[in-house]
């Protein structure tokens, strides 16, 4: 579902959806998806345009100023995501495919 962005903010191409979350407009695109993109792979804004090439750089400019405006409420959530994903791997534990793969010591 696609929430609408009632709330603008000073950054012309960032849209905050009804509970507060940052949106690149025009996109479904969080700005905390594309920083993780830019973190994990060390992207610059060009091959963020080249890998998202429905993103314009002014959207993609915008979204990273609007990071570094507001990265201490940003890594909170990143940091949240990151520990999800975490606990989730745990949870889940070993696959029954990686097991099988591990018993024939094709898997370490």
């Amino acid at each position: 579902m696609i929430s609408t962005f009632p709330t603008t903010t000073s950054y012309e191409h960032i849209r905050l959806d009804d509970k507060g979350v940052p949106f690149i407009a025009d996109s479904t695109m969080k700005v905390v998806e594309l920083v993780m993109a830019q973190m994990a792979y060390g992207w610059s804004p060009e091959e963020l345009h080249f890998q998202h090439p429905y993103l314009t750089m002014s959207q993609i400019h915008s979204a990273l100023a609007y990071y570094w405006e507001n990265k201490a409420t940003l890594d909170a959530d990143i940091e949240r995501r990151l520990a999800y994903a975490e606990q989730s791997r745990l949870d889940a534990g070993v696959s029954p495919l990686a097991g099988r793969l591990r018993e024939q010591g094709l898997l370490t």
